[in-house]
């Protein structure tokens, strides 16, 4: 795809241990302008050092490395690049890695079946503020919210976006934070507990993106809610869906 003009590339940052899956895919994403390919490592530690001199935009992140796992090298990541994304792009279908990852920090969680124009337009999402969970993960963390809110509220400290049921309206407290947001702002709540993207909000509400965005960070602060997931959860819970 092609960026439009005046934009600076994402800067990109591709770590996997597999040599010939990390060279495929960066052959690939290089093709697409919206991308700068800063650079590659094959364990965490490279990687870390490689944030830190590199300073990325977006860290892709397989989990099985040699040595210390990619969840485990979230944090370190994020130290060392506080303002870069961190998305996992691994072969586990595994909620409990999916958790782990979110836990630690993950701001996206993408398998490796992903084809190359999703995996592109995912990255793009991301590094603009919508974070994303692939499909196939979507259903594994509604398990964990169906089985245990208050887990699946613990896991989801990374923005992502998540398609939850569509329960019966729960009672809500009337001291409930949730009162206080503004019908707009209870519209948007509604969309983002079903995955949509600030583009796809905007679109649905025929209002600017810009607008969304700034609704999204009033309904966080509102809400005492640190992101999306969180957000997802929290509408979930109480039926706002």
């Amino acid at each position: 795809m092609t960026m439009e003009p005046g934009m600076t590339p994402i800067r990109l940052l591709v770590v996997d241990d597999h040599n010939l899956f990390r060279r495929g895919l960066i052959a690939l994403l290089a093709q697409d302008s919206r991308f700068s390919v800063a650079g590659e490592a094959a364990d965490a530690s490279e990687a870390q050092r490689s944030a830190s001199r590199l300073q990325p935009d977006v860290i892709l992140l397989d989990n099985h490395l040699p040595g210390v796992s990619g969840i485990d090298a979230i944090g370190g990541l994020k130290a060392a690049a506080p303002q870069a994304r961190v998305v996992m792009l691994t072969v586990s279908e595994n909620e409990e890695d999916l958790a782990a990852g979110l836990r630690a920090g993950a701001d996206g969680y993408l398998l490796k079946t992903i084809d190359t124009e999703e995996l592109a337009n995912s990255i793009a999402r991301i590094w603009d503020g919508d974070s994303v969970i692939s499909p196939e993960m979507m259903g594994k963390l509604v398990g964990l919210l169906r089985a245990s809110p208050g887990q699946a509220a613990a896991a989801a400290v990374a923005p992502a976006e998540v398609q939850p049921p569509a329960p019966a309206r729960a009672r809500v407290a009337g001291n409930d934070p949730i009162h206080s947001l503004s019908p707009r702002e209870g519209e948007i709540l509604r969309l983002i507990a079903h995955g949509a993207s600030n583009k796809l909000i905007a679109r649905e509400l025929d209002i600017a993106e810009t607008t969304v965005k700034i609704h999204v960070q009033h309904i966080l602060r509102k809400l005492e809610l640190s992101n999306r997931v969180h957000a997802a959860v929290y509408a979930t819970e109480r039926g706002w869906t």
